[in-house]
């Protein structure tokens, strides 16, 4: 748990994430990634020179899930938590029988999303994307879009005056399942028809294939995206992640 928080916390400090005051809702969608993200801050909440907040939301996609696990490891760690319930779901696949549901789903959670965060008067929003993620999305954009590019760490959403921010970019996603499993994290199953049906599992299971030849690929192309940089990639004075012990 130190050793993880001291990730997060390099990983706040690089690229600015935390200010006093701040009042962070954790985006909590039920797998590992969300809730280790969720563990990780309120531990680093505890020590962290500038105070925050936490505040747990999650946005019930109408597939029948069951988050009363997560309710209980909120009020474990004494964080509120909100569940917007809502269609998405079924609309996309039962009503709309979308052929490509990913786009259509991330930007109606994102809608969502959104109102729920201006409803609890957050600022920020923590998002569960690792290091692996990362790679994968800089790969995605390559292959599927014939651009360099990424999402941010820190990034502003000029519309909604919301940041969204990325503490766990320093964290591979080995290293996140085993502290998921350790901790007994309440992961709750999700049953969408198309997980595990996408491009970015095509490109993950790639990249894997890729790194048994090539074993620095992820670290080659995580240190590119700082040094380039891409927008908003450049850390504080530094170029390359520490090491974290399940990176592959």
């Amino acid at each position: 748990m130190q050793h993880l928080c001291g990730l997060v916390r390099r990983c706040v400090d690089d690229y600015g994430m935390i200010e006093a005051g701040d009042k962070i809702a954790v985006g909590i969608s039920g797998g590992k990634d969300s809730l280790a993200l969720l563990v990780l801050l309120h531990g680093l909440m505890q020590y962290y020179p500038k105070p925050y907040t936490l505040e747990a939301l999650t946005v019930d996609m109408g597939l029948g899930m069951d988050f009363s696990s997560v309710a209980a490891l909120c009020e474990k760690l004494e964080v509120p938590y909100t569940v917007l319930k809502t269609d998405i779901g079924p609309l996309i696949f039962d009503i709309r029988k979308e052929k490509n549901p990913c786009s259509m789903c991330a930007k109606m959670r994102r809608g969502a999303l959104n109102q729920a965060l201006a409803d609890l008067g957050c600022g920020k929003v923590a998002l569960g994307h690792h290091y692996d993620d990362a790679v994968e999305t800089f790969f995605l954009s390559l292959f599927y879009e014939g651009r360099i590019s990424c999402f941010q760490p820190v990034t502003n959403l000029d519309r909604t005056g919301i940041i969204q921010i990325r503490p766990m970019l320093y964290l591979s996603e080995q290293t996140i399942s085993h502290f998921a499993q350790r901790e007994q994290l309440p992961v709750v199953h999700n049953p969408c028809p198309a997980d595990k049906h996408t491009k970015r599992q095509e490109v993950k299971d790639l990249v894997y294939e890729l790194s048994a030849r090539y074993p620095d690929l992820k670290e080659r192309v995580f240190g590119a995206m700082q040094r380039l940089p891409l927008p908003e990639w450049k850390p504080a004075g530094r170029y390359r992640r520490p090491r974290d012990p399940g990176m592959l």
